[in-house]
């Protein structure tokens, strides 16, 4: 049996299945390029950064703009427009920027989620569909029935539900493939913001030319 005749006997779901599985091979496209992207350059790059800092943080903030397509680059780089106030006021805009890098990293995340809890719904009635046509095509007291028909219909109920699992369990499988990538990110995130917040704070008493108090750490 060709796709062509699959696509047929599934019935009339299979055109939104096919639509929902078409987003979730596009958008796992795309996030896998944004990942890989990410994952290449993204701790060389921070790690020169911080290396870089404390000896000069001019120096260390342009080598920062240039990854500024970096997610956490992006966060340090908000971060360090406070450069001069005190370390709370520091830490908490460096909260306050990977709160709202986290959509970003999360994108698409609901779209995943609606077809894995859908498409197996979608087969569902499918199934129901097939079998309603199938019981459809037999007459109580005929001598005989319409086989083509008959079997037309459970054709139908068993192509839909095998083509909404199968899109349902693809489509999991990248969706928590990338909320560990998502997850992981938000770990690398708040351990490279702990040390900068270590550079910063030593930085800032340099500065002012006092000891740093003991109540200000900065490691989580």
């Amino acid at each position: 049996m060709s796709i062509v005749q699959v696509f047929r006997a599934g019935g009339i779901v299979m055109i939104p299945l096919l639509l929902f599985s078409i987003t979730a091979i596009a958008l796992s496209i795309e996030r896998i390029f944004f990942w890989s992207r990410i994952s290449r350059r993204q701790r060389a790059a921070i790690d020169s950064f911080l290396q870089t800092y404390s000896a000069d943080r001019s120096v260390a903030r342009t080598q920062l703009e240039q990854h500024a397509s970096l997610p956490i680059a992006r966060i340090f780089l908000e971060a360090l427009e406070l450069e001069g106030e005190p370390p709370s006021q520091f830490r908490l805009a460096l909260q306050g920027a990977a709160q709202a890098e986290l959509p970003f990293l999360k994108r698409f995340g609901t779209v995943f989620q609606t077809i894995v809890a859908v498409s197996p719904l979608l087969g569902l009635l499918g199934t129901i569909l097939g079998l309603i046509r199938s019981f459809a095509t037999i007459r109580l007291g005929e001598v005989g029935a319409n086989a083509t028909a008959v079997t037309g219909g459970i054709s139908e109920a068993l192509v839909s539900t095998a083509a909404g699992m199968v899109v349902a369990i693809f489509t999991l499988v990248v969706a928590n493939l990338f909320r560990g990538l998502y997850k992981r990110q938000v770990a690398m995130i708040e351990e490279y913001g702990s040390q900068l917040e270590i550079l910063y704070g030593r930085y800032y008493f340099a500065m002012r030319g006092t000891q740093q108090p003991a109540e200000e750490t900065y490691a989580r």
